[in-house]
């Protein structure tokens, strides 16, 4: 198994693709620029079997229902923020793109709790990481060292909490008893920028001394 990191948007938000030993491959936030995504799963001869959402905020969501209904699969996301994904004040987009509202379909599977979710030939943990926003998820696979934790953790920061249910303290919370207890080498995948582990976010990041 592998990943691959692809910036979408003006924001550069990161979706990645999990791709497994078979070409299946799993969307993770595809926030933008689907035309784009599509090209870069047909080159390479990927399968699609899924999208997971970390979280429903406007650069996540963007080229959702194109991925869904391109490859035909489904949708998942926390209950928590069910309802964001066609809702242009929740999901931010009526705040920050200018009157182009993002408005999604409802998801095919509603997470209620943490989890072991398996999806074709992947097994992956369900982390409920709330902070950044009420629903965030991260998803954690065990067999690769890897977390892909959307916008609650990044190299030397935090997510920001000022958006609609965001919460400082409860972003804290998640990081230290969701994250920071896996392995120290455990590569850590973030919503933006590049990746680092949980062993280097305990040592530098000045956010997590609180």
């Amino acid at each position: 198994m592998k990943w691959q990191r692809v910036p979408l948007g003006p924001l550069e938000t990161n979706c990645y693709l999990f791709v497994g030993d078979q070409q299946e491959c799993i969307i993770i936030d595809p926030g933008d620029e689907g035309a784009k995504l599509h090209s870069i799963i047909n080159k390479q001869k990927l399968k699609p079997i899924a999208i997971l959402l970390t979280h429903a905020h406007f650069d996540h969501i963007g080229a959702v229902d194109q991925m869904r209904d391109v490859f035909h699969i489904p949708v998942y996301i926390h209950k928590k923020e069910a309802d964001w994904l066609n809702n242009p004040h929740l999901n931010g987009s009526q705040m920050f793109m200018m009157g182009n509202a993002v408005q999604q379909k409802p998801a095919d599977y509603i997470i209620h709790q943490e989890d072991t979710l398996t999806i074709g030939e992947f097994t992956i943990e369900l982390f409920e990481t709330p902070g950044h926003s009420p629903g965030s998820l991260s998803y954690y696979i065990k067999d690769l060292s890897t977390v892909f934790a959307g916008d609650t953790l990044f190299l030397g920061s935090i997510g920001r909490t000022d958006l609609p249910g965001g919460n400082h303290q409860q972003l804290l919370t998640s990081i230290k008893q969701k994250l920071l207890v896996l392995p120290d080498d455990t590569m850590v995948l973030p919503g933006h920028g590049a990746e680092t582990t949980i062993g280097n976010e305990k040592r530098m990041n000045p956010f997590l001394a609180e």
